[in-house]
């Protein structure tokens, strides 16, 4: 009997059977990922988001767009992001550990997107054909910006979609691409947006680039939310959930002290500042102030505790700050628009 797995970001994966492993060149030995079309309440989102995977593309690239958009939806009042999949072809696409995957469709069916990203990596050279360059072109007309993650940005140079442009590509690949492509100029950078275009360099930069971007498209306290599942809890500041020294040290200090919430004095006189320029500085980054961000990220951490254990509200209320359970809910509907108990169970949003 057969078994398939849901993963939370509608990713269906349906295993074959057969004697041998998957040698990540065989479409017969891989294993068959489809992507179901979209998440329920879809047709809610605010920004309609496309894939297109290009044979022998980045499992990493995907995943490091597609999670973080994702996360960000569970956090958001209303889905701010829906997706679909798409190939050349509509055919089945391998990635370049050989997973396959099922699109829903193929380029030519997309009628609209406001964001398409093209992730292509390993092949690209192979890939870069006048169907494809005619494909992009053609796609190019029906979306609001087109992004190039890896080498999806040799793909785009190659139809011409980066001519004038400032861009960049995956690292490997700066010395040919600037060679190749004389009418771009090319930058060393994690990512660089130019117009109606964006291209990224890898699969990290592709992770940063999507919490810059949820950040611009819902607000940078989502951000923090969004990296808060992605960012493992350490002492460190090598991966800033904010781009401030000061607020890094604040939002850790805060996530390490929710069940007795520290006053802003208190906050204030840990991180050797004043309360005026903490709160300055949290305004101009963050758009709120010290005890918003606080309350924010006890909140999250409270919808953590109600989707993910069987904890009792009034427990959690006390975990996360809270007098009682009735200041916890009326906090909590206030943030998601319902009470802590419509998170739990079957209905529950997804996490990631």
């Amino acid at each position: 009997m057969k078994t398939s797995w849901v993963m939370d970001s509608g990713m269906v994966i349906l295993p074959r059977v057969s004697s041998e492993f998957g040698t990540g060149f065989s479409l017969n030995h891989a294993d068959t990922v489809s992507f179901m079309q979209n998440p329920p309440d879809s047709s809610a989102a605010r920004l309609k988001i496309g894939f297109l995977l290009i044979d022998r593309f980045s499992n990493l690239c995907l995943s490091n767009a597609l999670e973080p958009l994702r996360a960000a939806n569970s956090f958001a009042e209303t889905p701010v992001y829906s997706w679909s999949f798409y190939s050349l072809d509509g055919a089945p696409v391998r990635s370049s550990s050989g997973m396959a995957v099922l699109p829903n469709g193929k380029i030519s069916d997309m009628s609209r997107a406001d964001r398409l990203y093209v992730i292509a990596s390993y092949g690209h050279l192979a890939n870069d054909t006048p169907a494809t360059r005619r494909a992009l072109q053609q796609a190019a007309r029906r979306c609001g910006a087109m992004f190039g993650l890896d080498a999806g940005a040799w793909l785009m140079a190659s139809a011409g979609l980066l001519a004038g442009r400032r861009a960049t590509v995956h690292w490997d690949l700066l010395d040919a691409f600037s060679e190749r492509f004389l009418d771009v100029d090319v930058e060393q950078a994690l990512w660089f947006e130019d117009g109606d275009v964006l291209t990224c360099a890898g699969a990290s930069a592709t992770l940063a680039l999507s919490r810059h971007l949820i950040a611009r498209d819902v607000s940078p306290a989502i951000a923090l939310d969004v990296d808060a599942l992605f960012t493992p809890p350490v002492r460190s500041n090598a991966l800033p959930s904010v781009r401030d020294p000061l607020l890094t040290r604040a939002t850790r200090i805060m996530r390490e002290n929710i069940e007795t919430p520290l006053g802003i004095d208190d906050l204030s006189s840990r991180l050797n500042t004043s309360p005026r320029t903490l709160t300055r500085r949290c305004q101009a980054v963050l758009g709120m102030t010290p005890g918003q961000l606080y309350r924010h990220i006890r909140l999250s951490a409270a919808r953590s505790l109600v989707e993910g254990s069987t904890t009792s509200i009034a427990e959690i209320a006390v975990r996360c700050g809270y007098e009682d359970p009735t200041a916890l809910t009326r906090a909590f509907r206030k943030r998601f628009g319902a009470a802590p108990r419509a998170f739990r169970g079957e209905t529950a949003p997804n996490r990631a």
